[in-house]
Parts: C-alpha cells; sequence; structure tokens
C-alpha cells in the first residue's frame, strides 16, 4: 500500500499590487480634474447617452411598468458591459490609472453643481430675479417662474444638497467598489431617473423602474452624504439631529437624510411647499416636512452650502480610495 503523500500547498501566482494603487490614483485625478474644469463642455458622454435612451425610448415605450424595466435594463446593462470593456483594455498602470481617472472626471459633477449654485448668488445679488430663476431649472424640476428671492436660495441649497450625494458621493462610491463600470451603470441609472424617473402622466408606470433603481443605488450613498455633512460642519450635532428627526418626513427616501443634514450643518430650515408643472396636464403642489431649526436660507447661504458641499465631496473621494482598496479585483491585489 502506497503511503498517502501530503498535498502540496496551492501554489498562487504573485500578482503586482501596482493595479489598486493605479485605480486609486485614477479616482483621485479624475476628482481633482473634475474640480479644476468641471464637466466636459462638449460631447460630454451623459449627452450620447441620453441621446441614446430617447431613441431606444420610441421603441420600448408602452405604458406599463415591466416596458420601462426592460428599458432600464438595456441602457444600465449596456453602460455596464461598456464599462467592463474599457477596463480590460486598460493595459498596465498608466492604462488602469487613465481608464479611472477619465471615468472618475465624466460622472462626478461636483465642480458644475457649484457653478451653477455660483451663478444663481450672483443673479441674486444683482437683483435679477429672471435670470435666476432660469439659471435654476438647470438644478430642479419644480416650477421656478414664481419663485421670489429666498424660494430661490432654498430652492438652489436643497439641490446643492441632494445633488452632492446624487452626482458625487454616489458615483465615487460606485467607481471604488465596481470601478469603471461602476462608475458608467450608476450615471446610467441617475441619468434615467432624471428623464423619466417623475410623475408625469407619460412616466407615471414606464419610469417607476428608473425611479426604484436609482432609490437603490442611492440608500447607501444618501446617507453617507449625510453623515459626511455632519463631520465636515462647525455644527455636528445639530446635523445628526435635525437628520434623525426630520429626514422619514421627506417624500424621497434618500433626499431626505442629506437635506435634513444640511439643513442642520448650516441653521437653517428647509421643506415647504414646492410646485411642479409635469406639463399642463399634471401639475402638482408638494407640501413637504421642514427639516432643521433655523430661519429659512437667504441669498447669503448659498455660497456656504457650496462650501460645504466641497468639503463632503473631498471626504467622499478620500473614503473612496480606502474602498476601492478593499474591493479591487483579485487580479489586482498581492496575495498573501
Amino acid at each position: 500500500m502506497r503511503p498517502k503523500t501530503q498535498a502540496s500547498p496551492r501554489r498562487h501566482r504573485r500578482l503586482p499590487a501596482t493595479g489598486g494603487s493605479a485605480r486609486s490614483l485614477g479616482l483621485l485625478l479624475g476628482f481633482v480634474a473634475d474640480r479644476v474644469f468641471g464637466d466636459p463642455r462638449r460631447h460630454h458622454p451623459v449627452a450620447w447617452f441620453g441621446a441614446a435612451a430617447t431613441s431606444l425610448e420610441r421603441h420600448t415605450y408602452r405604458d406599463a411598468r415591466a416596458a420601462g424595466v426592460v428599458h432600464v435594463s438595456l441602457l444600465v446593462g449596456s453602460a455596464w458591459v461598456v464599462g467592463r470593456l474599457i477596463e480590460r483594455t486598460a493595459s498596465g498602470p498608466v492604462g488602469t490609472a487613465a481608464t479611472a481617472a477619465v471615468a472618475t472626471w465624466t460622472v462626478v459633477g461636483g465642480r458644475s453643481l457649484s457653478r451653477e449654485a455660483d451663478a444663481i448668488h450672483g443673479q441674486l445679488l444683482a437683483d435679477d430675479l429672471p435670470a435666476a430663476r432660469r439659471q435654476l431649472t438647470h438644478l430642479v424640476g419644480r416650477d421656478t417662474s414664481r419663485l421670489d428671492a429666498d424660494e430661490i436660495a432654498r430652492a438652489t441649497v436643497e439641490s446643492v444638497a441632494e445633488n452632492t450625494s446624487d452626482a458625487v458621493v454616489a458615483p465615487l462610491v460606485a467607481g471604488a467598489v465596481a470601478g469603471v463600470p461602476g462608475f458608467l451603470a450608476y450615471r446610467a441609472a441617475n441619468t434615467l431617473d432624471a428623464m423619466i424617473g417623475h410623475r408625469s402622466t407619460r412616466y407615471e408606470r414606464f419610469g417607476w423602474a428608473a425611479a426604484r433603481l436609482d432609490d437603490v443605488l442611492n440608500l447607501v450613498p444618501s446617507r453617507l452624504a449625510a453623515l459626511l455633512a455632519a463631520a465636515a460642519s462647525d455644527r455636528p450635532a445639530a446635523a445628526l439631529r435635525a437628520w434623525r428627526r426630520d429626514a422619514a418626513g421627506h417624500p424621497s427616501p434618500n433626499a431626505g437624510p442629506v437635506e435634513a443634514s444640511f439643513a442642520g450643518a448650516l441653521g437653517v430650515r428647509l421643506g415647504g411647499t414646492n410646485h411642479y408643472s409635469y406639463g399642463a396636464e399634471h401639475p402638482l403642489i408638494e407640501h413637504r416636512v421642514e427639516m432643521g431649526d433655523g430661519p429659512p436660507p437667504t441669498v447669503a447661504d448659498i455660497p456656504r452650502t457650496t462650501r460645504l458641499a466641497e468639503r463632503v465631496g473631498i471626504a467622499a473621494a478620500a473614503l473612496a480610495v480606502l474602498i476601492n482598496c478593499r474591493f479591487l479585483p483579485r487580479d489586482l491585489r498581492r496575495n498573501r
């Protein structure tokens, strides 16, 4: 009888750890590029995606949830596949860093958000309400035609708070966890929510899937953004108190925490009555819970909000690098 031989330990191919460092470097470079340059002025990939989604809608639209599920699955799934192909073609640390940087710059929108808010602030200081109302339509879906200066300020503060989560924290988390595919798939889902995820007559059922997918994808990032807003402010206890007490009354499960946290952090009161107009056939008046304990925002609170949003973005980028190191694909980690 042949003696049993001890199985040799499984041999692992030693792989370079540079891929992870390269992706982290690319993420940071892309974040810096967004802070310096903002979104690409021309030929933005999100605009291409929007055009493709509109074209596909001509073939997939039915006044039914199932049709919306198909529409969203095709577009978000395609964005994921494109991201995988891009990531697979990246060659070496330089290629990995470059693709991560371009994806981050393309998807993160913190600088453009600040520019919109700064423009509104300048128009309000110049007492140019018509221009401020038009500019505000770049940030919100509500009817801006009758808003006064303070109402415009409130809408701007609320939008900067919510979009700091949607356009900065969430894509950074998605990219850190899932690389370029995560960046592109998240941006696809978020763009579809903006396009069809609202309660108009046309999209009440067809846009249901887009709205629910965006809710799921932002469930964790919105709470992370709320936590970072509290940590980055001079009033962390007030921010956490407003979040805990007021967020649940907001109609959005994700906008509520971050808007409430910003309200507490800034010492202002957000919420109130909003007017929406999804076409003449579907006007909507929404009475939202008031969040925070201070006075309503004024024009002077807009720069304070953008500064807080910038601090949240920087903290989110640093955290994304740490998350990236934890969720690196196995072929980018050194075997231990």
